[in-house]
């Protein structure tokens, strides 16, 4: 038997579904939720509402947008000519924060991983391929995470990209700035010298 009432054990239940919550900050949420003026909670409620109501994947690149295509697919200001391929919608606020990058994006929503059951044809890889077909994209920027699912997702889509004038790239890897050598593990440390450069 619960020791909340059905709403307030129903609403927990419901918060722990969320990535990163357990019991305990569930129950402080809906806590927090219950001491909440009306208005606060009716403004939480609507705002869930919208998001699910308004909010679709942009027909080109799948990145999550109210508006079709999406503003950096639409953007006329943004080099369309080259694509940064990335797992998640996520990673493009990411990159975007850096304010060095002016392409467009595609976003797969997921990175292969057998052991999860999750193939190619899980991800939305069909219309990067249409994207890059048409002959009009020069550069293709892999920016799939660092793991072992996302090295198996940038090798599957360098070799479905493979064609003459395409360029084909993988982000570098390797020693985080501001770190310190002596905490890198040594994936992340062959990583880095085999992505040095010149300088």
């Amino acid at each position: 038997m619960s020791r909340f009432a059905e709403p307030m054990a129903r609403l927990i239940d419901e918060l722990k579904k969320l990535p990163g919550v357990g019991s305990k900050s569930a129950q402080r949420f809906a806590f927090h939720i219950l001491r909440a003026t009306e208005e606060d909670a009716m403004a939480l409620a609507a705002a869930i509402q919208a998001l699910k109501a308004t909010l679709r994947l942009c027909s080109i690149c799948n990145n999550i947008t109210d508006v079709d295509p999406c503003s950096y697919c639409s953007s006329p200001t943004r080099n369309q000519r080259l694509i940064c391929v990335v797992e998640e919608p996520t990673n493009v606020a990411v990159i975007e924060k850096t304010r060095h990058y002016n392409g467009v994006y595609h976003v797969l929503h997921g990175s292969i991983s057998p052991i999860h059951g999750i193939g190619p044809e899980q991800l939305r890889i069909g219309n990067l391929l249409t994207r890059v077909g048409d002959g009009q994209v020069e550069e293709v920027i892999l920016a799939t995470n660092p793991t072992i699912e996302g090295e198996a997702t940038a090798t599957y889509l360098c070799g479905q990209l493979r064609r003459s004038g395409l360029k084909v790239t993988r982000i570098a890897t390797g020693i985080p700035a501001g770190s310190d050598i002596e905490y890198a593990d040594e994936v992340t440390m062959l990583k880095a010298i085999e992505g040095r450069r010149e300088l």
